[in-house]
């Protein structure tokens, strides 16, 4: 099989692990809803989600924690870590 040329992006380790985590989540969610599958659930936005609709908020809004710490503090970057955490129980528990 012939690869495409990925010389343009920088793959370090931390990015490797990273996507390999998410990769990794994503088939965690497709077992678990195939062994336990989740009804929808309507939470504080109103809307129904359900395990993976959730697990794509978390995604999305720990990008942007992340993204807005990078441009707007010269903090340590794994507080941003801990609130993403935080966030992420958050949508988990009430979204």
């Amino acid at each position: 099989m012939n690869w495409p040329d990925m010389n343009w992006m920088a793959w370090t380790m931390p990015t490797a692990l990273f996507f390999a985590a998410i990769a990794a989540s994503i088939g965690a969610l497709a077992v678990l809803h195939v062994t336990y599958p989740s009804p929808p659930r309507t939470g504080v936005l109103g809307i129904e989600t359900m395990r993976g609709d959730r697990f794509f908020i978390t995604l999305l809004g720990s990008a942007f924690i992340n993204l807005a710490w990078i441009g707007l503090t010269n903090a340590p970057q794994y507080w941003a870590l801990i609130i993403c955490g935080v966030f992420a129980f958050c949508v988990f528990r009430w979204v």
